[in-house]
């Protein structure tokens, strides 16, 4: 008889009946899960890939913050340019033989380099490169332009200005000097320098002057992690190689003429790949200056007319022309330059360009001393500028003067030039309109804005000199100057001749300079000298 309990026992050896061998259920749940997770994995890791290598719109990447940005791609070490091998450069020294060089033909064309970039900008199937672009620039340029600047350039104030009721009309004054660098150059700079090529802002960008435009393209080419360099030559002011050092960009001094330190950027360019940059009139920096125009029009409702710079450099005129015009036809667009090199109004009246006029002043005028530098402009103004007028020197600077007194403002000449037309009274048509005019420039150096002023000040009968012959007496010199205090008059300096007067014996020559409050307050203590000193000589501008 089997016993009851043999039975469950005899269970576990059925169980060893050869067969398959299956792991547990668990486990091949955790494989698959596993196996799912890694597929996941690199199909992202391949989509991130993918997503990399298209451009990202830098407006947006110049609003992150703390992240690391280089040629609009987030998270990337720049590569290495090797900038030490620029750093001891001399006149005398020559790259050596092993550096990679690219044969590129871009002093005068930059066109090709940004040919890619217009892809992205919306505009008409039927522009197709930037040279037909060039042709004529539109409104829908200039409109892209101030949507992707945006977010790296100021929008300035245009504020009414106490000095509409002196010169009757209301005026607003458009603050492009308060930009980063003081120039509305920035803007162009900005969207130029955007538009380029991701392969072409990996090598870097060269430039070789200590303009404003210069100065802008070290700032901003920094701030998009471009490497960029700034060839200028040894008699630049320390005070602009410092800043543009500053703004980031490697500056290299070389040759003693600014001609000099062209034809070698220009080599430096060929030779290492970088894109030689001058200020030139393509359609993509003009749209990035038209830019003003729309701010203009926003600010401002119901102009009349807005007065910009001219000169040789008239691409913030032509682009914010065509901006204004378009929208609105019936504002009177004004063009002021200098009568000492009136390159502008030549060039309009010979149809192209011309290249004979020359400054000898160019640490004074600045941009707008230089020669017509394109076509495209040139046609763009005289299509759309109503006017073009000239001033004085010495209107410019009495106009430094009123910005500096009612406005708060320390400006150049190419900031000045605009309300030196109103103080010429160059334009008396516009009596009882509003006018808005652009102050595009505040880059004076210290040593000049102090002879400016001064000069100013003698331009404006505010400061004036005369001598005369006293006796040598106790009390004499006393009694002139209880003349000039009941005058209100502030003496500046005063000298006494002695040795050298031509006159009687123990007579004294007394040359004096003094500060008056206006034209009728010097005419006035004129009049009182002559009559108590009728020998007083005043000393004439």
């Amino acid at each position: 008889m089997v016993s009851p309990r043999a039975s469950p026992r005899a269970r576990p050896t059925d169980m060893t009946i050869p067969g398959p061998l299956l792991p547990p259920y668990g486990v091949v749940v955790g494989v698959l899960l596993r196996l799912v997770v890694y597929l996941v994995a690199v199909l992202y890791r391949d989509d991130n890939k993918t997503k990399k290598q298209d451009i990202p719109a830098l407006c947006d990447l110049r609003c992150c913050k703390n992240v690391s940005i280089r040629n609009g791609l987030i998270g990337q070490k720049p590569p290495s340019i090797n900038p030490e091998r620029l750093k001891d450069f001399g006149e005398e020294d020559y790259l050596n033989g092993d550096v990679k060089s690219w044969e590129m033909k871009i002093v005068s064309q930059n066109e090709e380099l940004l040919r890619d970039a217009l892809s992205s900008i919306p505009q008409p199937s039927s522009r197709t490169s930037l040279a037909s672009c060039n042709k004529l620039i539109r409104f829908e340029d200039i409109s892209a332009a101030a949507f992707k600047i945006q977010c790296g350039v100021q929008k300035t104030p245009c504020m009414y200005s106490r000095l509409s009721k002196q010169y009757g009309m209301d005026i607003y004054l458009k603050k492009e000097f308060l930009q980063y660098t003081g120039s509305v150059k920035e803007r162009g700079v900005l969207y130029l320098l955007m538009s380029l090529p991701q392969d072409q802002q990996r090598k870097g960008v060269i430039v070789a002057s200590d303009s404003n435009f210069s100065m802008a393209v070290a700032y901003h080419a920094s701030e998009l992690r471009i490497p960029v360099f700034v060839i200028v030559s040894t008699s630049t002011a320390p005070a602009r190689v410092k800043m543009c050092r500053d703004y980031g960009a490697m500056v290299i001094s070389y040759g003693t003429t600014a001609k000099d330190s062209q034809v070698h950027a220009r080599r430096l360019a060929q030779e290492n790949g970088y894109l030689y940059l001058e200020e030139e009139d393509s359609a993509v920096y003009l749209s990035g200056l038209g830019t003003v125009g729309l701010e203009m029009y926003e600010q401002v409702p119901k102009l009349d007319a807005v007065i910009f710079p001219a000169g040789g450099h008239c691409g913030l005129l032509a682009g914010s022309a065509a901006a204004l015009k378009h929208l609105n036809p019936h504002i009177s667009i004004i063009g002021v330059e200098s009568e000492s090199f009136p390159v502008l109004q030549q060039s309009l009246k010979a149809g192209h360009p011309t290249e004979d006029q020359a400054c000898n002043n160019h640490h004074f005028y600045g941009d707008v001393s230089g020669v017509c530098f394109g076509s495209n402009s040139l046609q763009l103004t005289g299509k759309l500028v109503d006017k073009v007028v000239a001033v004085r020197e010495e209107d410019i600077l009495i106009s430094m003067l009123r910005l500096l007194e009612y406005e708060r403002a320390t400006v150049d000449a190419e900031g000045a030039i605009g309300l030196a037309a109103l103080v010429a009274g160059k334009l008396p048509e516009l009596k009882g309109k509003r006018v808005a005019v652009v102050i595009c420039s505040g880059n004076l150096e210290l040593h000049l804005l102090q002879q400016c002023i001064a000069h100013a000040l003698t331009l404006d009968n505010r400061v004036c000199r005369f001598s005369l012959v006293i006796s040598d007496c106790p009390g004499d010199m006393s009694k002139l100057l209880e003349i000039l205090a009941r005058e209100e008059a502030r003496v500046l300096d005063i000298k006494q001749e002695r040795t050298f007067v031509t006159s009687e014996l123990f007579t004294v020559e007394v040359i004096c300079t003094v500060e008056t409050r206006d034209k009728i307050h010097t005419a006035q203590l004129r009049n009182v000298l002559l009559e108590r000193y009728p020998r007083t000589v005043w000393t004439e501008r």
